[in-house]
């Protein structure tokens, strides 16, 4: 592969990757009534720990304790962040859950940008999201919102505690072993919300293919398109998860967005970018210093 076409093909992975994760996403609502958002929850975590399990092989012993401490808390944001994820495509559109969702990311670039720009992004964040409610909030269901600013939040979170992980633990042993500790943690609740729907070998079926098509296949894409781009260019690209979902959600589960709804949604992936972006010259400027 040639050095132009490399980053061709890793947006293409990347772009792949969340059409996956939203079909993934599509296809869990769709078995919403039968497990519930919970059971849900906890069918994509423990297929997915399985999954991540038998490809890293993972090492219990030699571990830090600040490497454990790590990877607990990467397991309780990943816990966390899908349960109020599905608890909020319950209620929701998934293009508008994802939306509300990406704010998270989208606070910690503003954050780390340190420049005067961040509160334009910011600014046209939030006009973003008040268009996302048809000026007010009052076509959005009102706990579902709170679901998915929950998602939001603990999506910001995942993503530090992924850093440090990251940092600790080398290769996809650490996602592993997180991944576990956030299926045991998804256990009681999600068998309380399926009940004896986890005894239908067809449901179950099912939720491999969603823990698959969520965590897996995406996973394994991100990581190779990560290899062949900067990571400021794979974030500009994660960014664009809005768009996918709205599509996905209106392809594949008939949800219509009004005109304002869809012009909300542009304004957050354009506030996403220019925050990304914005931080991404920050760090150049820490790391390269004039003069």
């Amino acid at each position: 592969m040639t050095a132009r076409t490399a980053p061709t093909t890793a947006v293409v992975l990347v772009v792949v990757g969340l059409c996956c994760q939203e079909v993934g996403a599509s296809l869990a609502v769709l078995l919403f009534p039968q497990v519930g958002p919970l059971g849900m929850v906890m069918l994509r975590l423990v297929f997915s720990a399985l999954i991540l399990w038998l490809i890293a092989r993972p090492s219990l012993r030699g571990r830090s304790r600040a490497a454990w401490t790590a990877v607990v808390q990467l397991g309780v944001a990943l816990a966390v962040m899908n349960g109020f994820f599905y608890l909020a495509l319950e209620r929701l559109a998934l293009g508008v859950t994802v939306t509300i969702e990406i704010l998270g990311p989208l606070a910690l670039s503003i954050i780390a940008s340190r420049r005067a720009s961040a509160w334009l992004w910011a600014g046209l964040a939030l006009v973003g999201v008040v268009a996302l409610g048809g000026g007010g909030f009052d076509r959005l269901d009102p706990l579902g919102v709170v679901f998915a600013l929950g998602a939001a939040v603990s999506w910001a979170f995942y993503i530090l505690a992924s850093a440090k992980v990251g940092a600790a633990i080398p290769k996809l042993d650490g996602l592993a072993l997180a991944m576990a500790v956030g299926a045991v943690l998804s256990l009681p609740f999600g068998i309380v919300d399926a009940g004896a729907s986890l005894l239908r070998l067809d449901l179950v079926a099912l939720g491999v293919a969603v823990a698959v098509l969520s965590s897996t296949i995406p996973y394994a894409l991100e990581l190779i398109a990560l290899r062949r781009l900067p990571a400021a260019a794979f974030s500009i690209l994660m960014a664009l998860a809005p768009a996918t979902a709205s599509f996905a959600g209106f392809l594949l589960l008939g949800q219509h967005l009004s005109l304002l709804e869809v012009a909300g949604i542009a304004l957050v992936i354009v506030a996403s970018i220019g925050a990304v972006r914005a931080a991404g010259r920050r760090a150049r400027d820490v790391a390269e210093p004039v003069g």
